[in-house]
């Protein structure tokens, strides 16, 4: 099976679904990962070296990230970081529509569309569209992960909120979700803040504890051929 990841920023396609791509990854699915904005660009005077430098680190360590959970690429689009909403939405759904024929994905998870930031509510919007249930598509399904300290934080105050009406066993890949996320130094936080390595354990215990499991990733179904 082919499995398309879309991230609005590199670390976001782990924090929501590392332990997933991990286990689809071992299934023997072909997990192929498209992460759209450049991700720190906005922390750097526009076109200055440190943050051209600050994009390149973050894009080698999507990459190392990548190896770990067992995902055969990772795409870098250069989208302008947290400015998704200057951008036509058009321009994003056409960029995702050819990657959709290029890549042929059967499954694609999309980060959530009520969520505090705009790039990843346009990343959600630009996905619905691009990778909606035509006939003749490859797409299956379309489901949507949540991203600590980005989901949550919305309080639920932008529709929709993130119901989760799926629950990805993740017990035997939980450790390489979080070697994944060391590899991005510098995107990690100390507890008690939502993206620390505490509190990504804790969230997948919770949602493992929702299902009876030891640990799961939740993912709110956006659409699904039965």
């Amino acid at each position: 099976m082919n499995v398309l990841v879309l991230a609005a920023h590199p670390d976001d396609e782990v924090l929501g679904c590392g332990g997933t791509m991990a286990r689809l990854a071992a299934e023997g699915c072909r997990v192929s990962v498209a992460i759209l904005g450049q991700g720190a660009a906005a922390r750097f005077a526009p076109g200055s070296p440190a943050a051209a430098a600050e994009v390149e680190a973050l894009q080698e360590r999507s990459r190392q990230a990548a190896r770990i959970l067992g995902a055969a690429e990772v795409r870098h689009f250069g989208l302008p970081d947290n400015r998704f909403d200057s951008l036509v939405l058009l321009d994003v759904v056409r960029l995702l529509e050819a990657l959709g024929d290029e890549l042929m994905p059967e499954v694609v998870y999309a980060q959530h569309g009520g969520d505090l930031n705009v790039d990843h509510a346009v990343t959600f919007r630009a996905a619905l569209t691009a990778f909606r249930p035509l006939p003749g598509s490859a797409v299956q399904a379309l489901y949507a992960y949540e991203v600590a300290s980005s989901t949550e934080w919305a309080f639920a105050q932008f529709d929709p909120a993130f119901r989760p009406d799926t629950f990805v066993n993740v017990t035997g890949f939980l450790d390489l979700k979080l070697k994944a996320l060391a590899a991005y130094e510098g995107e990690m936080r100390a507890f008690p803040h939502p993206r620390s390595e505490r509190a990504v354990r804790a969230q997948a215990e919770l949602r493992g504890a929702a299902v009876g499991v030891p640990a799961a990733e939740a993912l709110a179904t956006v659409w699904r051929r039965r």
